[in-house]
């Protein structure tokens, strides 16, 4: 009998990450703390993490990525975003335990069964905000322009996470989200975490057996400049290796190889919708 892979789908993978939040809080010298983490990771998310042997010398790269998305997070909302919708947004709970105002709409979009796995984990949980979870398949072009409209229509300045989905997109589905989010004027900021060509080869060489029910596939040769094709222009882009590097997170083999060509080993990019795709300008 065939046994279950560990990685059944890409809404494992959101178990995966919630261990690498879990260890870092757990740390003395943590640089973010996620009580929720460890209890949305779960028995299975444990497994899935430690049978990433590569992954887990890497997991600096995850402590950056929440580091710095918690950062673009604080500095959008300080600069008056009014609503976040976090698409695919996977076991996150940012809107539980980062300093955001009571005002502050919250989205959560995602699946329905990681949806209700979330609500059951965090059943007595309170967030600091006004949190709403939808079940939305972005699959559906129809169902997320619907939903792209409405909260724009809702809101005056909303910002767009899209943390660890992307990768898993082919090429014309990013282009394609990333029109339909640019065709709605108040949707004017959108936190993306790009990999380098180099660095999608290397993990998919080393997990991509791992990851077959969900491969890993984007990584636009042009970086960051991809995002002005679909009416997005790249306002703030840093790299996860450096950030890693100023948290003090980075293994004694990725600090020799700071100095070779992989400066572009993995980005978040802080973007701004343009008001003419044709002619991308900060709006």
């Amino acid at each position: 009998m065939a046994t279950e892979p560990l990685i059944r789908n890409i809404s494992d993978t959101a178990l995966w990450v919630a261990v690498y939040r879990a260890r870092e809080s757990e740390r003395p010298d943590a640089v973010f703390h996620d009580p929720y983490a460890r209890k949305l990771a779960g028995e299975r998310g444990e497994q899935i993490a430690q049978a990433q042997t590569f992954s887990a010398k890497h997991a600096w790269s995850f402590i950056a990525r929440t580091w710095l998305i918690d950062h673009f997070v604080d500095q959008e909302v300080k600069a008056g975003a009014d609503a976040v919708l976090n698409l695919a947004c996977g076991l996150d709970s940012r809107p539980y335990r980062l300093a955001l105002p009571a005002s502050l709409r919250w989205i959560e979009v995602d699946l329905p069964p990681l949806l209700e796995y979330k609500n059951q984990i965090l059943a007595g949980e309170k967030p600091v905000c006004r949190l709403e979870r939808l079940a939305v398949d972005l699959f559906d072009v129809a169902a997320r322009r619907d939903l792209f409209k409405r909260i724009a229509a809702e809101n005056e300045r909303v910002l767009v996470i899209t943390e660890g989905l992307l990768v898993y997109l082919d090429r014309e589905a990013v282009l394609s989200l990333g029109k339909d989010l640019a065709a709605n004027k108040n949707i004017q900021r959108w936190i993306v975490d790009l990999q380098s060509p180099g660095l999608l080869k290397m993990l998919q060489k080393k997990i991509g057996e791992q990851l077959a029910a969900s491969p890993m596939k984007f990584a636009p040769p042009e970086g960051p400049d991809f995002f002005l094709q679909c009416g997005w222009k790249p306002l703030e882009v840093r790299t996860l290796m450096k950030t890693a590097a100023r948290l003090n997170r980075l293994s004694f083999i990725m600090r020799l190889l700071r100095g070779c060509r992989m400066r572009r080993w993995q980005e978040i990019v802080l973007g701004a919708a343009s008001a003419c795709s044709a002619a991308p300008v900060v709006r």
